[in-house]
Order: structure tokens, then sequence, then C-alpha cells
């Protein structure tokens, strides 16, 4: 003990002046009043502990054990839809989770029936539902600048228990119509622990236990946000409450129409140019071709490395390959016409070569027509005039008897067979492309319309 403990400090200075005596009791309560207000926070959250009687009960215990399945009722308030992703089949949402729940040994006297509210530090210590979202990959309480945590307790022992939470959770998607597609995701919360002799889960106001803020997503259309319930069953534990956050989200199609439709349509139609090059411009019908073909699988490679690898045909799939099956058609078409022409130029050749009428060499023939000509053709004796009308004297012998009169009121009509309209178009291969000309854009008008008739 220090001396004259109990009496005055004597406090000396360096001057001259004489020392000043301060009476002991009042620096004992000017240290105490700076240890009360260092710890006033404990000491209030003594007293509230005290309130509530904290210590007296066992709040490991739901209440009411070993009684009925206590109540609780849920709310939600959606505050965002932060992303959707299709390659991982999953949607981010971020909401207020709000419990409703009566727990008589939280009930305190009260004058004015006002209720207290605390903050995350008291939730440890008192019983609180456990209730978790089932197929959810990652969530997490916002703890900015505080954990996002409100308790309020009323004088009667009601709690209001509120988060803030951000979950990822799994959507199983249908991209079959991708992307003319709708697509139907839910948030499902469940108790963990207490099964329904135990706990009973269910919305507190009903349809309006469900609100949401305004949503405006880049790639979707929120068109409807309804809540349900329902039960689930676990072989081990038994049947559990259910709640189920359901929401239905319609793909916009504008950005797809821009970034795929509208390409594709324009390098189809480009495809169709070559009909209307001269047939004997080979490097520029060939290059065309070649640069659509390689512009469209492009495109199909694009949308395939941001979707996810799923093992059926979406929409954009049948669209994508069927336009690119009419790029493929169109240079397949040139190179029929390509080959035509040459075996119709090489009979031009020979038949000239025949009649001595050949005036050009093998390089000037392939300047004419694109293709090589070979000098050296081998070709075969034709039979001299004389044969020839000779054998025409015997046919005409032969058949003198006469061809029986037409009956009145027939029409006689030569049948051509198939050969012979073959043979017509190999031997005039520019009707390949005056009929391209048509039949290639009717039956893509005509694929588009049954195409979008279907998928919108």
């Amino acid at each position: 003990m220090r001396p004259g403990f109990g009496g005055l400090i004597s406090l000396t200075t360096h001057s001259n002046t004489p020392p000043t005596l301060i009476p002991l009791s009042f620096i004992v309560r000017r240290i105490d009043y700076k240890v009360k207000k260092q710890d006033s926070t404990k000491s209030l959250l003594i007293k509230t502990e005290q309130l509530l009687r904290i210590e007296e009960h066992d709040f490991a215990m739901r209440p009411g054990f070993g009684g009925s399945a206590i109540p609780v009722g849920i709310d939600v308030q959606v505050e965002s839809l932060d992303s959707i992703s299709e390659v991982n089949m999953d949607f981010t949402m971020t909401l207020y989770l709000r419990h409703y729940w009566k727990d008589e040994r939280l009930a305190f006297p009260s004058g004015n029936n006002l209720s207290r509210t605390f903050d995350a530090r008291l939730v440890k210590k008192i019983w609180v539902p456990d209730v978790f979202f089932v197929h959810s990959k990652r969530s997490f309480i916002h703890d900015t600048t505080m954990e996002n945590i409100m308790l309020r307790v009323y004088p009667d022992g009601n709690v209001l228990y509120s988060v803030r939470i951000t979950v990822t959770a799994l959507c199983t998607m249908d991209f079959s119509s991708f992307p003319l597609d709708t697509q139907n995701c839910s948030l499902e919360l469940e108790s963990y622990a207490y099964n329904e002799n135990d706990l009973m889960l269910y919305w507190k106001n009903g349809n309006d236990s469900l609100r949401t803020d305004e949503i405006v997503l880049s790639q979707f259309f929120i068109e409807e946000f309804n809540p349900s319930n329902g039960l689930a069953f676990y072989s081990s534990t038994g049947w559990y409450n259910r709640l189920y956050i359901n929401f239905i989200l319609r793909r916009h199609v504008f950005f797809f129409m821009l970034q795929t439709y509208f390409p594709t349509m324009l390098m189809v139609v480009l495809s169709w140019v070559s009909f209307w090059i001269d047939r004997r411009a080979v490097p520029a019908r060939v290059s065309l071709g070649i640069t659509t073909v390689l512009t469209m699988s492009t495109i199909i490679t694009g949308v395939s490395t941001s979707m996810p690898q799923v093992s059926y045909v979406k929409a954009v799939d049948v669209y994508l390959w069927i336009s690119f099956l009419f790029v493929f058609l169109s240079v397949i078409e040139y190179a029929a016409v390509n080959y035509f022409t040459t075996v119709e130029e090489m009979k031009k050749l020979k038949q000239a070569k025949v009649s001595g009428q050949c005036k050009f060499d093998a390089a000037q023939a392939m300047a004419f027509d694109g293709c090589f000509h070979d000098t050296d053709v081998e070709l075969s004796p034709f039979p001299p005039l004389g044969d020839l009308s000779m054998d025409h004297q015997v046919s005409s012998q032969s058949s003198t008897v006469p061809d029986p009169p037409p009956v009145l009121g027939m029409r006689l009509r030569r049948t051509r067979p198939l050969s012979y309209h073959l043979q017509l178009i190999m031997s005039n291969s520019y009707i390949i492309d005056s009929y391209s000309r048509f039949l290639f854009p009717l039956a893509y008008v005509l694929f588009n319309i049954i195409y979008w008739s279907i998928y919108s």
C-alpha cells in the first residue's frame, strides 16, 4: 500500500509553489467512471442477458421440446438476381431471409410493450432455426460493415430473425429450344436438423410472403415469381418441410439475332451470289464458296464454346447446321457445274478434231473453259457417210408397217425417260445455275418459316 492510503495525495511541482492536496475519493470516482465508460458495451450486454434470462435456459433445445412441432414462418424479399450461368447451370441471388417464431423463454416484462432489437452477438446465445438452401453451391452472409443480421424480440416471446444472404444455387436447364427457350428455376429452403415432427416451415403471409425489387437482367425477362411449399423425404431421417421460390425466365432473343442468326442468313445469301457468276470464272466461285464455308464454321464454333456440352440438339444447332448445309451445297453445285462443263467442252473438242476444224491447242482450250485438255486424245473412227445412208435405208425398209391412226379425242404425248432429262442437263450445264437461282432461296425461305413456327 502507498503511504497515507485513504488520505490526501500531495502533488509536488518543480516550482516554488506549495504542493496541491487532492482528495483521494475524487480520484477513485474518476477512475471508476472511466472503467465503466470503456466497458459500457459489455455491461449493456450483461443487462440484456439478464433481462432475457439467457443463463436460466438451455437454448441448445428448440422451443417446446417434447411437444408439437414449432411453427416457423418465412418471408423473403429478393434484392437482386445477380447472374445466370448457362455453362454452370446455376444462378446467383441476393435476398433478405426473415424467420418468425415464438420462444416463451425470451419473454420479458415491458411497461410500454416495445420490442428490443439486437445484432449478431446475441444470436449466438439463443436458439434460431437452422434453415439452409437445398442444391446450393455457395452462399455467404454479408458482413460489411457488420454482419447483416438482425434479431428483434417482443415482450411476449415472439422473435423476428432477419439475415441478408447471397446464394448460388443449381438450376437444371433445358437447352433444346435455346436461344428461344424459357427456363424454370427455384430456390429451395429447408431445415437441416429438424423434420416435420419438430419444426414446421411455412410461408408467413401466403403468396405475399415473396416480394421482389425491380430486377432487370441483360439476357432474360422475369415472367413470374411465386412461392410454393412441399415435403422432402430422406430414408434415414424422415419427412421435412420444404419451401420453394419459383421464378420463370424467358430469354431475350434480340442479342442472338444480332450475333448469330443475322450473320448466318447473310452468309447463306452470300453463297448464292456464285449462281450469277460465270461458270468459267473458277477462282471467283471457288474462293467465294470456301470463304462462306469457313465463316459458317467460325460462327458454329463461337456458339458452341459459350454453351454447356449437352448431349442433345439445340434449336440454334438446327439453324446453324442446316444453314451450313445450304452453303456447302452451293459449293457442291458449282463442282457439278464445273464437271459437266468440262465434259461438254471435251465433247466439243473431240468433235472439232474429228471434223478437222480444231484450230486451237490445249492451252487455248484451258483459257476458254478453265479446264486442262490433253492434246493426245484417242478417238474411235466414225463410220463413213455411205454406211450411215445404207443403215438409214435398211431401217426405213424394215419399218414398212404403217402406224395405226390415232383414236379420235386422244392426244399423243411422247414420254421421255429420266435419263433424257439428265442428259439434257449434262449437255447444258448452265441450266443448273438457272434452277439454283430460284430453288435455293425458295428452300431456305421455306426452312425459315418452318423453323420459326416450331420454336417461337
